[in-house]
């Protein structure tokens, strides 16, 4: 199923997303990783409201736009947003989720087993972000609507992005407790047993 959706994305939308769907994204998405999940735990709140909200696990390539005399302004440009790969951040995703109550995960790679009944018990879905298209990425991403923790550094900042048409995104991980990470190693596995089989 291809499904087109609106930030924030209610809980009961969550719940009808499964493994394998489609989804491309508009409205509000916001940028985290390492650094950002951990200052939200440590200081209790993340610098934006991400109720229902969807977290991309991505350190984007961002310019501060200039005039036509070069002076250079408070607005920014995202030049490229690929994501960053998702496991680094499976100790602090449980907390981060209890902490924000988002709906969705962009990242890629997928993350640890373990959380696949965090995202049950509060509805979350992880969507896999094609890797080698940060720049095709950008496209979507229609203004930067604000950056928090830029202390942090740029790659690691809150970056509040209006995006239209964000994707394609790949549910691999829903909150039915299925991953498509988990399916493929099953498949993998019985496969390596067959061929070994036969030799």
């Amino acid at each position: 199923m291809q499904y087109h959706l609106k930030t924030p994305i209610s809980k009961e939308d969550i719940k009808k997303l499964n493994v394998g769907d489609i989804v491309y994204l508009s409205g509000n998405i916001c940028t985290g990783r390492d650094e950002a999940h951990i200052t939200a735990i440590e200081e209790e709140k993340p610098p934006v409201d991400l109720k229902n909200g969807v977290i991309y696990h991505a350190g984007p390539i961002m310019k501060q736009k200039k005039t036509e005399t070069g002076k250079t302004t408070d607005e920014w440009e995202c030049v490229a947003i690929g994501p960053t790969t998702s496991a680094r951040m499976n100790k602090t995703e449980k907390k981060f989720i209890e902490i924000t109550n988002i709906s969705a995960i962009i990242g890629k790679g997928g993350m640890s087993d373990d959380l696949l009944s965090v995202f049950e018990e509060h509805s979350v879905v992880y969507l896999s972000a094609p890797g080698g298209c940060a720049a095709l990425l950008a496209e979507s991403v229609k203004k930067v609507e604000s950056v928090h923790k830029l202390n942090l550094g740029i790659p690691e900042a809150f970056w509040s992005l209006k995006v239209e048409e964000f994707g394609p995104l790949v549910v691999s991980m829903d909150s039915h407790c299925q991953s498509l990470y988990k399916n493929v190693n099953k498949n993998v596995e019985k496969n390596l047993k067959e061929i070994k089989e036969l030799i």
